[in-house]
């Protein structure tokens, strides 16, 4: 027999498509509504917010040890080509910060802290002045 035959679909066929889909649509539904079988159906724990507070306080332990780029940025600035192959030893380049100015403390690109600098032991650092709240910090994401 032939199965491309060019007979057309009646209305009927159609009908008894959509009946016979709607029948199937049923039965997922009220299988997927009743309770777990117990005679080797699996059954799966229920969520639930019981529990799940008294486990939260170790959650940070996860990320700790992550490492991420910490920068201290005493300013920028746009210079040409031309310029920057010119530059050698003792060469000046002016940033877009002033003197005094507090630095931007980054962490992987984002601002979290300003800071001015320190000496300590013949080594620079950062003495940290204004710590960005998260609020601010989740304000200048959104823009």
């Amino acid at each position: 027999m032939d199965d491309t035959n060019d007979t057309p679909i009646s209305e009927d066929d159609w009908g008894a498509a959509i009946a016979e889909q709607e029948k199937a649509d049923a039965a997922a539904a009220a299988a997927a509504s009743a309770p777990p079988m117990a005679s080797g159906g699996a059954i799966f724990k229920e969520f639930s917010g019981k529990g799940t507070h008294t486990e939260t306080h170790n959650d940070i332990d996860f990320i700790l040890d992550i490492p991420v780029q910490l920068t201290v940025e005493l300013g920028r600035t746009k210079i040409a080509i031309k310029n920057l192959l010119q530059l050698a030893q003792g060469s000046v380049v002016e940033l877009d910060g002033m003197a005094g100015e507090p630095m931007d403390v980054l962490v992987n690109g984002c601002l979290i802290a300003q800071g001015e600098v320190v000496v300590v032991n013949d080594k620079f650092g950062i003495r940290l002045t204004d710590i960005v709240t998260p609020a601010e910090r989740i304000r200048k994401l959104n823009k």
